[in-house]
């Protein structure tokens, strides 16, 4: 595949095409293929959703909705990165103050690269009938971080046509330069074209300009890209506050379809995430590896707005259908910080890749997850101290103390033990076994637990140093933990069983 079209579309996958376009070429060195964000979901801090993604200037750039009232949703940041886990936040590309029609409700920005400009397409005013002022508007920036600027002075799709609000719009490129755009909210979606200068309509061939596109179960959230001459439309279904917010997705030999619905590919997962819906899609030039972007809901939150921003890796079938897509849990702390971690006592910090905590009387950081049948691994160090450090999985009623949680630990000491505990605001030892620990060395510690089978494993991960029968605790939390000791966690994965 060309590489140019990594900037003609956010999708990144065709052959390139218009000189006149913006050559932004793809990083030099591809990063490695990911099986998830490996450094952490959330990718960055804060509420944000509707992501969609672009490649400029050697850098991969997320631009999403900040997650907020409708009132106080005036602007639009953007994160940019060369290795998909270092992430730079570059605050209001877009505000309000540079688009004289719109005064909140700035939501789903569409980024895209022509004419030697970068484009920025955003809906705004939320309107509900063709009576208001709003719709959705095009920003126009000498640089991918902006600050964009109203292009036309008013919204380029105003009104209600077919049914479709103008909302969630996505810009797309085809092979031939023909650009498009994909929109529409209420369980309508529309196609148009855009003419060479993207910041107006074009016609169809019958002198229409626009075409309804709706594919069965379509809510809002329209996603269009291209792969072995296909086209695929993503799209979202369900609410987007509750739970069931899901993505689904059609191929079509055309770029106006028809697209008829072929499976969901995202979805709540209860032991990782709600809400998961409204995606983007990331193609690495001159390979076969996707991804999705997408926002997702964490498990105790409620709040609608409670949205972050997380990707996934993306497969296919020989087809060319998409296989479901799997939130996995992974964090080796690369990127630098431990977002989406919450700690009850303890000192902790992110530094050398590394997750560190320094010595007290259970100190321990979760995750917002709720496992039942799953394996735990971490790379875990005891830095100093005679006490222990390890995992804690199925926890509950987390607080900050010795023991203030339910759940279980399995730990390692320089005493020379590996140890299995379960904790109620108090502690009951399951097991223990002799174990050779070198204050300083890196151990690999795994758990496997499956209904009340627990087994720990250390270094050797065919047999298990220790194994019991506890249902105690039937699901909950993952994290690590410390007792009289400081250490060092590194590669923390949470695998469903």
């Amino acid at each position: 595949m060309s590489m140019l079209r990594s900037v003609l579309s956010k999708v990144v996958a065709v052959a390139g095409v218009l000189a006149a376009t913006v050559a932004a070429a793809p990083a030099s060195a591809a990063p490695p293929e990911y099986t998830t964000a490996e450094a952490g979901n959330p990718i960055v801090d804060g509420w944000y959703a509707d992501p969609d993604v672009a490649i400029y200037n050697n850098r991969f750039y997320v631009f999403p909705t900040s997650s907020r009232p409708y009132a106080e949703q005036t602007y639009l940041d953007a994160f940019s990165s060369t290795d998909l886990v270092n992430w730079t936040k570059h605050p209001n590309v877009l505000t309000t103050a540079n688009v004289s029609w719109a005064r909140y409700a700035v939501w789903a920005p569409a980024p895209i690269a022509r004419n030697g400009k970068y484009y920025l397409y955003f809906a705004a005013n939320d309107i509900q009938s063709n009576s208001e002022l709003g719709g959705i508007g095009v920003a126009v920036a000498d640089r991918p971080e902006g600050p964009y600027t109203d292009a036309i002075g008013r919204p380029l799709i105003a009104q209600f046509v077919n049914g479709a609000q103008p909302i969630d719009q996505d810009v797309f490129i085809d092979d031939d330069g023909q650009a498009y755009i994909y929109y529409g909210g209420w369980r309508h979606a529309n196609v148009a074209k855009l003419n060479a200068d993207m910041t107006s309509l074009g016609t169809f061939d019958d002198g229409t300009t626009y075409k309804e596109i709706t594919p069965s179960g379509y809510v809002e959230g329209s996603q269009m890209f291209k792969r072995n001459g296909k086209y695929y439309l993503m799209w979202s279904e369900g609410g987007w506050t509750g739970p069931n917010y899901s993505v689904a997705y059609a191929m079509a030999d055309s770029p106006i379809g028809p697209f008829t619905r072929l499976d969901r590919v995202l979805a709540q997962d209860s032991a990782v995430a709600r809400g998961a819906g409204h995606n983007s899609v990331l193609n690495i030039p001159g390979t076969d590896t996707w991804y999705i972007f997408y926002h997702r809901r964490p498990l105790s939150e409620t709040g609608g707005n409670a949205r972050q921003v997380a990707y996934d890796r993306m497969n296919f079938n020989p087809d060319g259908t998409i296989q479901p897509v799997k939130m996995l849990v992974k964090d080796n702390f690369a990127d630098g910080n431990a977002l989406g971690w919450k700690t009850y006592g303890g000192g902790w910090s992110v530094s050398g890749g590394q997750y560190r905590t320094s010595a007290s009387y259970g100190g321990k950081s979760l995750l917002d997850d709720n496992h039942v049948n799953a394996t735990y691994d971490v790379d875990v160090r005891v830095t100093s101290g005679i006490g222990d450090a390890g995992l804690v999985f199925r926890a509950s009623n987390a607080g900050t103390g010795t023991d203030a949680y339910r759940g279980y630990y399995a730990g390692i000491t320089p005493a020379g033990r590996v140890i299995l505990g379960r904790a109620d605001n108090n502690w009951t030892l399951l097991g223990s076994a002799p174990l050779p620990v070198v204050a300083g060395q890196r151990y690999h510690l795994r758990v496997v637990a499956v209904g009340s089978s627990i087994k720990v494993y250390v270094g050797d991960l065919t047999a298990p140093r220790i194994s019991v029968t506890d249902a105690t605790h039937p699901s909950g939390k993952s994290g690590v933990r410390v007792y009289n000791a400081a250490a060092a966690f590194d590669n923390v994965v949470v695998t469903n069983q």
